[in-house]
């Protein structure tokens, strides 16, 4: 109420939806910053980065993201083992996979492992936020 004694009305303004959180998951630094240039200019905030499944699940269990992006063919850990090992520890984990060209036996391994999905390399911007959004509900 202000002085007058007639209640004044302030305007909220809708809050803006936080950016989904994405890590990266690829032993090639190029790809990780082909990736990431692509979140980044599209919205997603980037809050990690591995290069190997081990950090991936290290990452994971750290950052809590909305989504990963896992590699398949990593040292120390693959990418469908890190992705077994996460999904073991959250269920609900949104992960895509990438993976070469002629990796299909590999993809469908990463799919069983519990993968949301996934893009093959090479691959155009629109491809992995079209699969991004598939997976995230936002389609």
């Amino acid at each position: 109420m202000d002085s007058g004694g007639t209640f004044s009305t302030v305007r909220r303004e809708e809050p803006e939806p936080m950016p989904k959180r994405v890590l990266i998951v690829d032993d090639a630094i190029f790809m990780r910053n082909m990736i990431k240039d692509i979140f980044s200019g599209s919205g997603f905030e980037v809050i990690g980065e591995a290069a190997n499944g081990l950090e991936a699940v290290e990452k994971y269990k750290e950052l809590r993201p909305d989504l990963t992006t896992m590699d398949i063919v990593m040292p120390f850990k693959s990418g469908i083992e890190a992705t077994r090992e996460i999904i073991k520890h959250d269920a609900k984990a949104v992960i895509v996979m990438c993976s070469a060209l002629g990796q299909e036996s590999l993809v469908m391994e990463a799919i069983e492992a519990g993968a949301s999905d996934f893009i093959v390399k090479p691959f155009k911007s629109e491809d992995v936020l079209s699969v991004v959004k598939k997976v995230l509900g936002d389609a």
